[in-house]
């Protein structure tokens, strides 16, 4: 066989697959449609934010120590013995004299709130010798305390579960 002869043989035993063009707007929906599918179950299977009762404390006197939320559903305790009857609490740390306590996941009902601004961060709300508070102190609805901490009634308010944001301001 010559060497014509081989380079036909050769030619003919070569299998070629024809060449399909795909148009470059069918490809770049092609590819989305990939990405798509491939994040389908993070998309489906997402987390919600989850509902709850968001405080923002504004104008806290300094950024020393930590605001303590006490959330209440009840009056037994308010707002006095807060670690041992709030239902919710939260310690933040205090960042440019603010502070925000999210409680989350909280069934419906009627609630009241108690933040203190615990400066030397002993666990308690100090006072001087007549019993009146040397720390920050607030109340939600309003409520103030005069000769004594306003009740669980003055405080309370009613949540239905959804988003609710508060705004409370401390007393000094």
């Amino acid at each position: 066989m010559n060497e014509s002869a081989n380079r036909k043989s050769a030619a003919a035993s070569t299998v070629r697959a024809p060449q399909v063009r795909i148009p470059m707007g069918v490809r770049y929906k092609a590819w989305f449609a990939a990405v798509i599918l491939a994040n389908l179950a993070t998309l489906a299977f997402a987390q919600s934010s989850c509902p709850g009762i968001h405080v923002k404390i504004l104008d806290i006197e300094n950024s020393t120590g930590t605001v303590a939320c006490a959330l209440f559903e009840s009056p037994v305790g308010f707002p006095t013995e807060f670690l041992g009857s709030a239902s919710n609490i939260m310690i933040i740390k205090i960042r440019d004299t603010r502070a925000r306590c999210n409680f989350l996941d909280v069934p419906p009902g009627t609630y009241a709130l108690a933040v203190i601004h615990d400066e030397n961060m002993n666990g308690k709300l100090d006072a001087n010798f007549l019993g009146v508070p040397t720390e920050g102190y607030g109340f939600s609805s309003g409520a103030e305390a005069s000769m004594s901490a306003p009740s669980f009634e003055d405080a309370s308010f009613s949540y239905d579960g959804g988003d609710l944001d508060l705004t409370l301001e401390l007393n000094y």
